[in-house]
């Protein structure tokens, strides 16, 4: 089976989440090979956690998972571009639909969307 070239990154492989449906882009994140297999063998989004450095399936504590319709490889097959479902509605631990909810304006951050839950009742922290 064709994959990602783990060995030119280091081992991780940036990934986009985008929005089947929509082509919103979700989130980024990293996969390592273990991951990409994990998300090609179940159909479901698994990423590397480099703080928790380990492997976690998304949405395994919110729920908001993301079910993967479509796996595209750049190029230099070095970024993946994984076009999911995104159940619960959030991508962003934080509460948002998407990790990119902030816009810059005149200098400023600016949140441009509301959240869907927060990450203190769905997480049990702040975060």
């Amino acid at each position: 089976m064709e994959k990602p070239d783990f060995e030119k990154t280091g081992g991780l492989i940036p990934v986009i989440a985008q929005d089947f449906a929509t082509g919103e882009v979700l989130m980024l994140a990293y996969m390592n090979e273990e991951a990409w297999e994990k998300t090609v063998e179940t159909k479901k989004a698994h990423y590397f956690s480099r703080s928790r450095q380990k492997i976690w399936l998304k949405g395994e504590s919110s729920g908001h998972v993301q079910l993967v319709k479509e796996i595209r490889l750049d190029c230099d097959k070095d970024t993946i571009l994984l076009k999911v479902e995104q159940l619960g509605g959030a991508a962003c631990h934080k509460g948002y639909r998407s990790c990119f909810y902030r816009r810059l304006e005149n200098g400023k951050l600016i949140i441009d969307q509301e959240k869907i839950f927060d990450p203190e009742v769905v997480y049990g922290k702040k975060a």
